[in-house]
């Protein structure tokens, strides 16, 4: 069902790189506003990411951020079709890359992804001023899978959670009270709804979790009306 590989909840204790300070916001630097797309430049290697800041973006004014994840062997490639979606609504997106194939490959919270992702927020959020209390970590397929188990573990952090298709949820440790949507084929037969969302949805709700749950005809696939009812939970409004 889930192409990566947890371990134990064994290594909840040193599970600090997200939490507190890494990801607190910082003053924006006085440097000019990077509008549109344009790279990260986190990671020296072709891996690295995408940042969209949208032209409605005002210093000064704080916007809501959103980082995706992009699925098993992709890229940030996968996700940048929301790109037009985060000008539309008024909202900074990232799309980071994963480390290797995939996210998460070895422990949680000390895998080479999460020491990506931290400094990957701390330079957007000099950057640019962020809304603290719109911070969202979504995530496609096996992104998905990553982006609950981790969020679930920092949402005092990301304070809303975009799960598209997810695969396995390891909640190895529960920190906040995130709000979740979840989007789901029911036809997925690389992620069976029945062994994923549906067994999820229950969990979370019982362990007190605001869920704004969707399922759809269809595959492993996201249809763009979902991405876009994705879009407008978060925000809370229609586009800007």
């Amino acid at each position: 069902m889930n192409r990566r590989v947890f371990i134990s909840s064994s290594a909840v204790g040193a599970l600090g790189l997200l939490h507190g300070s890494p990801l607190a916001a910082q003053e924006p630097a006085p440097a000019a506003v990077p509008y549109g797309q344009s790279r990260l430049g986190i990671s020296d290697d072709d891996r690295d990411g995408t940042l969209y800041v949208p032209k409605s973006y005002k210093p000064g004014v704080p916007m809501p951020l959103m980082m995706m994840l992009h699925g098993f062997a992709g890229t940030g490639e996968g996700v940048r079709g929301m790109f037009p979606l985060a000008e539309e609504f008024g909202v900074v997106m990232i799309a980071p890359e994963s480390r290797g194939l995939t996210w998460g490959r070895s422990i949680p919270g000390f895998d080479d992804d999460v020491r990506y992702l931290g400094p990957a927020y701390r330079r957007v959020a000099e950057i640019v001023d962020i809304d603290t209390t719109r911070v969202a970590l979504g995530g496609v397929s096996d992104g998905a899978g990553y982006a609950l188990s981790m969020g679930l573990a920092y949402g005092d952090s990301f304070n809303h959670l975009i799960i598209f298709m997810g695969g396995q949820m390891i909640p190895y440790r529960n920190q906040g009270t995130p709000k979740i949507f979840m989007a789901h084929g029911v036809d997925d037969t690389q992620m069976p709804i029945d062994k994923t969302a549906r067994v999820y949805l229950p969990k979370l709700k019982a362990d007190g979790y605001d869920v704004t749950y969707r399922e759809y005809q269809g595959g492993h696939r996201v249809p763009p009306a979902e991405i876009r009812a994705a879009f407008e939970w978060f925000v809370g409004t229609k586009p800007r």
